[in-house]
């Protein structure tokens, strides 16, 4: 196997990757709320959550599984049912904070246990189905069939990488001293900004399940982050 005949296409791949991962979306929602409201530990931890959860996703492409999801319209309504709900559960905590219930601080705000954060990141990006949608048009369109499994797995190990150390960058920013200082007045309204973005995420989810307008078998370039 010559690694250099799949350059270019690592490269398109880590570029579409970028795009992704850089723009708005639940992950992003949920990785800012946690690196300002608790400990950089679990900040971290909740990115890492984030960057293993696209292992997932490049596994189940890998096996072919993610095809399956393509061809079947209620598997993928299923898919955005499910990840649509979980994203209001969330939502619903973050929607219930009062004034003084969340005060920023340097150690951290609400108490959260290492596992809850990890799996908070991990959930958050397993039941995205813009997710799935994505990994599905990059390994259908832009990833040539005839690329070494091996290889493959190795893009979606970059992937995963690249994805944790992004928001473990937002993480370390925001979880600053100086940058969580000047969210200490406003503490409830950010959390409730981000209950009601992931309020609006999920509606849409649901809008298109009951429009249809969202077909799983049209692979899309981009992914909603």
């Amino acid at each position: 196997m010559n690694v250099q005949n799949y350059w270019l296409e690592f490269l398109t791949v880590a570029l579409v990757h970028l795009l992704a991962v850089a723009s708005p979306g639940p992950d992003f929602a949920v990785m800012l709320r946690q690196a300002l409201t608790q400990a950089r530990r679990n900040a971290l931890l909740t990115a890492m959550g984030i960057g293993i959860g696209i292992l997932l996703h490049v596994g189940y492409s890998l096996l072919g599984i993610g095809l399956i999801i393509q061809q079947s319209v209620m598997l993928f309504t299923v898919l955005k049912v499910i990840g649509a709900v979980y994203l209001l559960y969330i939502a619903w905590h973050c929607l219930r904070a009062k004034p003084g219930a969340i005060h920023v601080q340097a150690n951290g705000g609400q108490a959260q246990t290492g596992w809850a954060a990890f799996r908070l990141g991990f959930l958050t990006n397993a039941l995205n189905p813009k997710a799935t949608l994505f990994f599905v048009s990059l390994f259908s369109v832009i990833i040539n069939p005839g690329t070494p499994v091996l290889l493959q797995a190795g893009y979606g190990i970059y992937m995963a990488l690249a994805t944790g150390l992004w928001f473990a960058m937002v993480a370390v920013f925001f979880t600053h001293p100086r940058v969580r200082r000047g969210f200490n007045r406003f503490g409830h309204w950010l959390d409730r900004t981000m209950g009601g973005i992931l309020v609006l995420l999920a509606g849409q989810l649901l809008l298109s399940t009951v429009s249809g307008s969202e077909s799983p078998s049209v692979p899309s370039p981009g992914m909603d982050r």
